[in-house]
């Protein structure tokens, strides 16, 4: 007897000195996460990849809430949510100030970076000398953007509650646009595919878009497609954010999508937050997979399947995430 109890304490000690316990492999037992999502389905697969980590760590995806960026900030600054991996920064600046900011949530990590944002013209137009959205303000040159016959050039543009369109709207405004510019502000993957069409049939086009995202796939800058510049950088509220990329003037700051949490939620779940300080990934990987999804391959099964894949090729930097997490879950 006295053996059995010398072995079975050392074959505990063993199993606590490597790190082997539940507790230790699963410090999210028990805790069901509350996560956000905006309405784009190619989010999901950035969303996948963070919930397949968490639930290695042992939590539970609990049913997630789908709404616009506006509301995603506010349930999350009220507690009503634990955190969203689609905070766009320095995009969201405005939601995530008027729902609490620094007092409430806390960004983490660097999810995604170098997401660009801009306005877009087909080729041919920019090869005419379009090359900048301050020209439109002459109606001659808005006219060829005109889809509906009213005089005005037709853009599209950005939903109301994702942030974009404050930035489009402002620039309407501060360039002297408003007389020749149509802002259209439908779901967006229908005013882009009646954009798409428009361009297939040979009109000209302009158009609001972001990386990444499926859309620069189809209408690729440098080939049929030029980002165009805005005349200076201005920005809603007095921002000063740097919107200059690849020296040109696109108007839009470079942003980073990174997670976004309730204080609370991280404050009780120190593994949870350790991963989304850790967690990354390529924004090429993002567009590649968007891309698959606008070939076809957008069910819920496919994008799990996308997922996989994903982490498959990853294995190394998700384990390394993984590992992380459950060392500073002590």
């Amino acid at each position: 007897m006295k053996f059995y109890q010398t072995g079975c304490i050392a074959i505990a000690s063993f199993i606590a000195a490597s790190g082997l316990v539940f507790g230790a492999e699963k410090p999210g037992e028990g805790v069901t996460v509350r996560p956000i999502e905006g309405t784009v389905l190619e989010e999901r697969f950035q969303n996948r990849i963070i919930y397949r980590a968490l639930e290695e760590l042992g939590y539970t995806i609990g049913d997630s809430q789908s709404v616009e960026y506006q509301t995603i900030h506010l349930a999350l600054g009220s507690g009503d949510g634990d955190f969203t991996t689609v905070h766009w920064d320095p995009l969201h600046l405005a939601f995530y100030e008027e729902a609490g900011g620094d007092s409430t949530m806390t960004k983490v990590g660097h999810l995604i970076s170098g997401a660009l944002q801009g306005y877009l013209v087909d080729k041919a137009s920019f090869d005419a000398g379009i090359t900048n959205i301050g020209d439109l303000k002459d109606p001659e040159v808005a006219a060829r953007f005109d889809a509906d016959g009213n005089g005005t050039a037709d853009l599209a543009g950005c939903p109301p509650g994702w942030g974009c369109e404050r930035v489009i709207e402002h620039h309407l405004e501060e360039f002297g646009l408003r007389d020749t510019v149509t802002h259209n502000q439908g779901a967006y993957n229908a005013v882009i595919a009646e954009t798409i069409a428009r361009m297939e049939a040979g009109e000209s086009v302009i158009y609001y878009t972001w990386t990444p995202y499926w859309v620069s796939g189809v209408l690729v800058p440098g080939e049929n497609v030029e980002w165009i510049e805005v005349p200076y950088s201005s920005l809603p509220d007095g921002r000063t954010d740097n919107t200059v990329y690849d020296g040109r003037e696109l108007g839009f700051a470079v942003n980073e999508l990174r997670v976004l949490a309730n204080k609370d939620f991280l404050d009780a779940n120190p593994a949870a937050a350790k991963l989304f300080e850790l967690a990354k990934i390529d924004i090429n990987d993002v567009s590649a997979q968007n891309n698959q999804m606008q070939r076809g391959e957008d069910s819920l099964e496919a994008i799990e399947s996308h997922v996989e894949a994903w982490i498959e090729k990853n294995r190394d930097a998700f384990n390394g995430w993984i590992a992380a997490a459950r060392d500073a879950a002590g």
